[in-house]
């Protein structure tokens, strides 16, 4: 999807049809992101107020520097088929296996990358979408003739819904060499965070503190040592340095979601029984990819309503 009026198309024609429609990005499928899901609905972090997800890829893979075919040429590929309706123009085995890397067909990074994070987040809160989104971003490393950014950052704001607070969401994917090959999500909250990667969920609790903290510690000495002995008398249970603990969820070895989420697409089509990830639901991860994309290319704050 490159055009929010396509996801209304869609949204459109799967309910005229009554077919069984899923996206494909396989984390509402996660029993890691099903665990998150319950700790967070329970409370375990408390209300929540931020949210960060990040994705780096050190490879040429990950920068979708994909393999051209030695066979490409004009005669094996419907070249015009291909561009649609895209620009015209010769032809370029380069821009066909490695399209992600221009606007004429793609979405860059948040069509590819952001979309998953959102719809992490998104089924793990059941939010709608957000309202305002601000990006930066640019080309540092992979000077390769594309036309996409290979960093990438953004803020999103959520309002407030029955399921959560307002709260900010930061997002962030990096191609630039040196960074590791990684993702992870953090929900942070004045009781705790939950933090989903490496195919588990890590609940870090961290008590809210009730008592005021001091700068004693600035005082001259015998202001200093008289407003302690008060401070400790008045406060007798606080400790300097407080420390939660820490539940690690960990999925089975070898534990892969995306076999979910083709047995959850089946079971769908055998049953008939509507899946999470239905249509709607993606086009409330594409939209804001969408708004990222459209912030950092015209530069401005771009705003949407969150679609139900």
């Amino acid at each position: 999807m490159q055009r929010l009026d396509e996801g209304s198309k869609v949204i459109e024609t799967a309910r005229r049809t009554g077919r069984i429609l899923q996206v494909g990005s396989q984390h509402p499928s996660s029993i890691v992101y099903a665990k998150a899901r319950e700790l967070y609905r329970a409370g375990a972090i408390g209300e929540l107020n931020l949210v960060e997800a990040w994705i780096t890829r050190n490879s040429p893979l990950g920068a979708w520097q994909y393999s051209i075919p030695p066979d490409a040429s004009r005669e094996t590929i419907d070249w015009d088929r291909f561009l649609g309706a895209a620009p015209k123009r010769p032809f370029d085995p380069v821009r066909l296996f490695r399209w992600r890397n221009y606007r004429d067909y793609g979405t860059g990074i948040p069509g590819d990358l952001f979309v998953h994070l959102f719809t992490g987040i998104h089924f793990v809160l059941d939010a709608l979408g957000p309202t305002r989104a601000s990006a930066s971003g640019g080309l540092r490393h992979w000077n390769d003739g594309r036309d996409v950014p290979d960093i990438m950052v953004a803020l999103i704001d959520y309002p407030k819904t029955a399921s959560h607070p307002a709260f900010t969401l930061s997002l962030k994917v990096n191609f630039a060499e040196g960074a590791g090959d990684n993702s992870a999500f953090r929900f942070v909250g004045p009781e705790g965070v939950l933090t989903i990667g490496d195919n588990a969920v890590t609940l870090s609790r961290r008590p809210r503190a009730k008592e005021p903290g001091h700068t004693a510690d600035t005082f001259a000495k015998a202001t200093e040592e008289a407003f302690l002995k008060e401070y400790r008398t008045k406060f007798p249970d606080r400790a300097e340095l407080r420390s939660g603990n820490e539940e690690v969820y960990a999925a089975p070895p070898r534990y892969n979601s995306t076999e979910d989420h083709f047995q959850t697409f089946f079971d769908a089509i055998r049953s008939r029984r509507p899946v999470v990830e239905d249509a709607v639901f993606g086009m409330r991860a594409a939209g804001p990819a969408l708004l990222a994309n459209h912030s950092l290319f015209e530069n401005r704050r771009s705003t949407g309503t969150p679609t139900r």
